[in-house]
């Protein structure tokens, strides 16, 4: 059966999540019924991500096996066709070798959360970022952001009912970033706990608004204790941007496994939410 490789695009608050679920409407269920439509067949649609209830995607990776060779062009403009009026849309479609796996595969997952720091609510982006009139002091944050880059025990910074077997992650890259009214805060891991760059977010915003000074975090995060941490951030200013690849994306069977299943599976690729559902 040949294999595809999908990028994906979706408006997260139209959904409950990534994964196929009985409480309401899901991302995957949405491209694997658009999918079979056409295809004629059931088909089983595996993300890099499994994103909560209301967090978006630009660049959100999947693959899926058709039971025949389709062109690029045909999955793409099908897949988004039968999906349309759902907020989801196909960017691209690759070939991709048996060996290639969206979710185990990945070395590298990219996640963007938005700040608007403005005294005007928005209106354009209502439901993307999340509006924090208070002004924020970036370079504080950026210090803070500093203390938890590395690799780590992430206990303050994961949900009560996150279901990592280990809560020790390394966390690549951590940048706070102002972009005229807005601050992002763009983070990059292998794998993330569950609401970890969401946490992450809250902590920052209380050390940009002065409540606690940068060392906080650090306490924070060498203590364990959720407590110590902030709030988790709501999942309107969360968007996974891109999922990297040890290889050229499309490369046909060329990309192997990046590192133990059984781990992506306990780390539930970046922040499952609930028992083996959501993600960061």
């Amino acid at each position: 059966m040949p294999r595809y490789k999908l990028i994906l695009e979706y408006d997260g608050s139209a959904f409950v999540g990534w994964q196929r679920q009985m409480n309401g409407p899901s991302v995957q269920a949405a491209v694997e019924e658009a999918i079979s439509r056409f295809a004629g067949h059931p088909v089983t649609v595996i993300g890099a991500g499994r994103t909560d209830a209301g967090v978006h995607a630009a660049g959100q990776v999947a693959h899926v096996d058709l039971n025949r060779p389709w062109s690029m062009a045909t999955i793409r403009g099908a897949t988004n066709f039968h999906l349309k009026p759902a907020a989801v849309a196909v960017l691209a479609v690759a070939e991709a070798g048996s060996t290639f796996h969206a979710r185990f595969s990945a070395s590298a997952r990219v996640y963007c959360y938005r700040i608007l720091n403005r005294a005007a609510p928005p209106v354009l982006d209502r439901g993307r970022v999340w509006w924090l009139p208070k002004p924020l002091d970036t370079d504080v944050m950026a210090a803070a952001a500093r203390l938890l880059v590395g690799r780590h025990d992430f206990s303050a910074f994961r949900a009560a009912l996150c279901q990592a077997r280990s809560p020790v992650k390394t966390l690549d890259a951590l940048a706070v970033i102002r972009v005229g009214d807005e601050i992002w805060l763009e983070a990059r891991a292998r794998s993330f706990l569950h609401n970890q760059v969401r946490i992450i977010a809250g902590t920052l915003r209380e050390v940009g608004e002065g409540r606690v000074v940068p060392e906080r975090v650090a306490t924070a995060l060498a203590s364990g204790r959720r407590d110590l941490a902030g709030p988790t951030a709501p999942a309107a200013g969360l968007c996974l941007m891109e999922v990297r690849y040890p290889r050229p994306d499309g490369e046909p069977a060329s990309v192997e496994p990046a590192g133990d299943r059984a781990d992506d599976q306990a780390h539930d690729d970046i922040e499952d939410d609930d028992a083996d559902r959501h993600e960061a």
